[in-house]
């Protein structure tokens, strides 16, 4: 049954039929996918951009406002409509916002497992400044955990981003901050000083400019005051006149209070006018923190019965505090409840929809592929198993064809003519004479050594770990009194690693430049040499054999045998024709 496949596809025009079927089979099927996934898309893809962009407005106002917990809601129900294949950016986007509630809110592990869910989209978004949020945010947290070796970590990812000029200062004033608290002063100063020379941070907005060279100095003033230096005064004034220039009252709370602890063991009345300001600021942005921060500095500063009214307000507002938080946190749990709540029962009619509708028609187009795949799978293997089998079966008929006519001209050459020669000299001669004899001993002797050399030449090669034994071997069997021959390098290979064919072709090659320079030249010294360059076996073959001047080297007998064998195995060769007084000849194949 098989040969009688065989001889039907051995026939061309069977051949070019099946293919042309075979392809067509191929082309239907992946229309036949394409259209099924497109329909796919269309049943399951609802377009919520309009949806999503109103909802994350609502929420951008929220948060600008610092309704923290209501913007929440909204960040939430917008990252909820996205399709993360397509809405990725808004996805994305509103992650990160509900990231950074979180974190006011001093949660700042529900903070970081938002973070995450965005980083396997980052890479998707072209626009850097994307990362550089959701970096500075992980940076951040840790900050604020008291982890500064992770801090930095973010940071510095977020400064090696493509971003503005004012993005990378911003990061950069951050990570100073980190080098304060590490106390690594010099570090810190080494930054702030050259960036607070910069005259413009952010060209398109001159509020953000001043507000981060604001930001600047007030660091510049942290570091020095944290070493004593008396400098730190003038940067908090310089700051401090810029932020009433902007009229920037967050900014403003954060001057006042880092000038009263600046005053507060040198001047305690001036401390205690700058903690006063930073109090009403406190009051005026609702910040329970700073609020808290100012009443302790008040108390540390205050005289008479300004101590008692200012640790009783001390000690209510953290009562407060602590009891705000507990509310908060149950609220904000609450809006979260809802939120996952509202998703849950969405998801669930969603899939109870598309569940019934899709069913069928998955398990019959599944169906169908999969028969499809079955038939298609079993020609192309039988195709391809009579494919190889012919080709093996050709390739092996020319090699054996090859073999035997290379045999058959060595013989020719080789043998027919001396053979010739000796028959005659045994029939015209007396072989009685000592002379005659001894010639004729000699020349069988030849004839015997020529047939065991065509013989070596055809032999099976050892391919095991005693191959560069035998190539040694070989390569010293045409060493004569009158030959040399220097090997160099063969040792260094580890011939174990490298593959059966190659070191057939190897070996081969070798005894053609062998018999080639025995038969061909006049040569006296042979030097080989191996060598590994860049994961390839270079091999470099010179004799001192003499040619014709300006008789370039024609490929013929054993040197078109070693070009074409070279060839097998991806390997290259070259031969040097500029010298006459000797033969050079390199090659190298892949490891």
């Amino acid at each position: 049954m098989i040969q009688k496949l065989i001889s039907f596809f051995q026939n061309k025009t069977v051949l070019k039929y099946f293919l042309a079927i075979l392809l067509f089979l191929i082309l239907g099927i992946s229309l036949y996918l394409i259209k099924c996934t497109k329909n796919e898309i269309q049943i399951n893809k609802k377009d919520n951009t309009a949806q999503i962009k109103k909802l994350l407005d609502k929420a951008d106002i929220l948060f600008d406002t610092y309704r923290f917990e209501n913007s929440y809601y909204y960040f939430n129900e917008a990252q909820l409509l996205c399709d993360t294949r397509t809405d990725y950016v808004d996805y994305v986007y509103a992650l990160t916002c509900m990231a950074s509630v979180e974190q006011s809110l001093g949660d700042f592990t529900a903070s970081e497992i938002l973070l995450t869910k965005t980083l396997p989209h980052l890479k998707k978004i072209k626009k850097p400044r994307f990362a550089a949020n959701v970096y500075g945010q992980f940076g951040a947290n840790y900050y604020y955990t008291y982890d500064y070796n992770n801090s930095l970590f973010y940071y510095t990812k977020a400064l090696h981003l493509k971003t503005s000029n004012y993005r990378k200062i911003a990061v950069l004033n951050s990570i100073c901050l980190i080098y304060i608290k590490q106390k690594k002063y010099k570090l810190a100063e080494s930054i702030l000083i050259p960036i607070s020379k910069i005259k413009t941070i952010c060209k398109n907005d001159i509020t953000l400019n001043d507000n981060e060279y604001s930001r600047i100095l007030d660091n510049i003033g942290i570091c020095y005051r944290e070493q004593g230096k008396p400098e730190a005064l003038d940067y908090y004034k310089r700051s401090l006149a810029i932020k009433l220039r902007l009229k920037e009252y967050n900014g403003l709370l954060y001057n006042y209070l880092h000038l009263a602890e600046y005053f507060q063991n040198t001047n305690q009345p001036l401390a205690n006018t700058y903690a006063k300001k930073a109090y009403v600021f406190s009051n005026k942005l609702n910040d329970a923190s700073n609020k808290l921060q100012s009443l302790k500095l008040l108390t540390k500063t205050s005289k008479g019965n300004d101590v008692k009214k200012y640790s009783l307000k001390f000690i209510q507002l953290a009562d407060s505090i602590t009891t705000l938080k507990k509310k908060s946190k149950k609220q904000f749990a609450r809006i979260k409840y809802y939120s996952k709540q509202d998703r849950s029962e969405n998801l669930q009619l969603k899939d109870e929809k598309t569940a019934n509708e899709l069913h069928l028609e998955r398990q019959k187009k599944r169906n169908i592929i999969s028969y499809i795949i079955i038939v298609f799978t079993t020609l192309l293997s039988l195709f391809l198993y009579l494919h190889l089998k012919l080709k093996s079966r050709k390739e092996k008929n020319e090699e054996i064809l090859k073999s035997e006519m290379r045999i058959s001209k060595k013989l020719h050459d080789e043998l027919a003519n001396d053979l010739y020669q000796t028959r005659a000299f045994a029939q015209t001669k007396d072989l009685e004479e000592n002379e005659n004899k001894e010639y004729l001993l000699n020349n069988l002797d030849a004839l015997y050594s020529k047939t065991r050399n065509i013989s070596k030449e055809n032999s099976l090669i050892t391919t095991n770990e005693l191959y560069h034994i035998g190539l040694k071997e070989m390569i010293s069997g045409f060493k004569t009194p009158d030959i040399n021959i220097l090997l160099n390098g063969l040792n260094v290979i580890s011939w174990d690693q490298i593959d059966k064919n190659k070191k057939i072709i190897l070996y081969r090659v070798l005894q053609e430049l062998f018999f080639n320079m025995k038969k061909h030249s006049n040569a006296t010294l042979v030097s080989i040499t191996f060598k590994i360059i860049n994961k390839n076996i270079a091999v470099n073959y010179t004799d001192n054999g003499t040619r014709e001047k300006n008789n370039p080297i024609i490929f013929k007998n054993g040197l078109q045998n070693v070009e074409s064998r070279i060839k097998t195995i991806n390997g290259t060769i070259i031969f040097d024709n500029e010298s006459h007084s000797s033969f050079k000849l390199s090659f190298t194949f892949p490891l």
